[in-house]
């Protein structure tokens, strides 16, 4: 029987970190929520606009319709990354280690500047494309929510993969095993036993992809060119350009709202998940 913590052990353990958080996360949110109700005066008037602002709203939508997309394709692309990862052989271990580690060592924005690279319209694809006589004109493949989605997933793809990674070592092999010997085939145990053990890394693969999409600002602005704003660049544009603090203050506020209601909804689905796996 473990002993559980006493409150002075959890308050010496955890003390520093939720000191740490409050001095680098809430008091600055604090200060950006009261930015919102006082700037350039006090009241509700900047919520009052961002509610019937036609502009934040496209904004808002076009955010979460690129970032709802990102997240399925990143975990998808994680979800066999990891598998190779942690099932495959030797070989193709390292190899996938070289594929997940490798991409940490480059910077988002040259990253960001590398698929501008190959995606515009006289980049490496199209080149390709018009020399082997594919297509006659270049696709618009960049300045768009194509590129924006193809760079954010490159750069997310290695955040997905450890807590997949994770819970697929975690598995106890005896199941595979008892499935097997019940006349179950391969691919009937990857979908009905391996994937539904592995729902918690889903989960965090899927909850870490999304905030993380949420606040990208470099790919978007990079690889959208400027017609596929999403809500961290609004906030910049309304701060440093416009400005106009207030606003860009309540589109802030409300993100993190957004995203704390999500992450409320996404936790008590993977709790009921959970639950009826282990039945």
């Amino acid at each position: 029987m473990r002993r559980p913590l006493t409150v002075f052990s959890f308050l010496a353990l955890t003390g520093p970190l939720l000191a740490f958080l409050t001095l680098v996360y809430i008091i600055p949110f604090l200060g950006v929520a009261q930015w919102s109700i006082t700037l350039p005066s006090p009241g509700l008037e900047q919520y009052a606009r961002l509610a019937g602002d036609p502009l934040v709203f496209s904004v808002f939508v076009r955010t979460f319709r690129i970032c709802a997309t990102v997240t399925f394709f990143t975990v998808i692309a994680a979800y066999m990354i990891a598998y190779v990862w942690v099932r495959g052989t030797v070989l193709q271990q390292r190899i996938a280690e070289l594929c997940i580690l490798i991409p940490f060592w480059i910077s988002v924005l040259t990253r960001a500047f590398g698929w501008l690279a190959l995606l515009s319209n006289r980049g490496l694809i199209n080149t390709w494309l018009q020399s082997l006589g594919f297509i006659g004109e270049p696709l618009t493949l960049v300045r768009n929510e194509f590129g924006v989605i193809v760079g954010m997933t490159h750069f997310l793809i290695p955040f997905a993969v450890f807590p997949l990674a994770s819970a697929m070592r975690s598995l106890d092999e005896r199941v595979f095993l008892a499935a097997r010997g019940m006349g179950a085939g391969a691919i009937r145990i990857f979908w009905s036993v391996f994937v539904p053990m592995t729902f918690s890394g889903i989960v965090g693969a899927t909850l870490i992809v999304f905030v993380f999409a949420l606040g990208f600002f470099v790919t978007p602005a990079i690889l959208g060119g400027g017609r596929s704003i999403m809500a961290a660049e609004l906030i910049y544009l309304r701060m440093f350009q416009s400005p106009d603090w207030g606003l860009g203050a309540a589109i802030s506020v409300t993100l993190v709202v957004i995203v704390g209601v999500l992450m409320g909804l996404l936790f008590r689905y993977a709790r009921l998940g959970d639950t009826g796996v282990s039945r």
